[in-house]
């Protein structure tokens, strides 16, 4: 059950990178969704650089919240990216799902990124 699970995912994650390209002036905001945490990266991949990062284990994120595990989880790792990316003059982005169905907490990650200004 698990490798069919792994397997499929990998090919939506194939899917969706033949389409999703960061570049320099339009970098690809990638997400990652484990069981317990929420991982959120802008990257470059023209230049091979990860330009901002967030996610429920940095200590911003992590102090404010009660459970890392749960939508409210996810809507502060969105919100604390995009005010990265604020700093670091990012206005738009590619959405990476890398894989997961958008859905839940990939929905309110990418739903919190965009009320906090970043477009995509």
């Amino acid at each position: 059950m698990q490798s069919q699970r792994a397997e499929k995912r990998g090919l939506r994650r194939q899917r969706v990178r033949r389409k999703a390209t960061g570049t320099d002036a339009r970098p690809r905001l990638s997400i990652y969704r484990s069981l317990n945490h929420i991982y959120a990266q802008v990257i470059s991949d023209q230049s091979g650089n990860t330009l901002a990062a967030a996610s429920t284990q940095s200590e911003a994120v992590r102090d404010a919240l009660k459970s890392k595990r749960n939508l409210a989880a996810a809507k502060a790792v969105g919100k604390a990216i995009a005010e990265k990316c604020q700093a670091a003059g990012i206005q738009t982005v590619v959405f990476d799902r890398n894989g997961f169905l958008y859905h839940g907490r990939v929905k309110a990650l990418a739903d919190a990124a965009r009320e906090a200004g970043l477009k995509f």
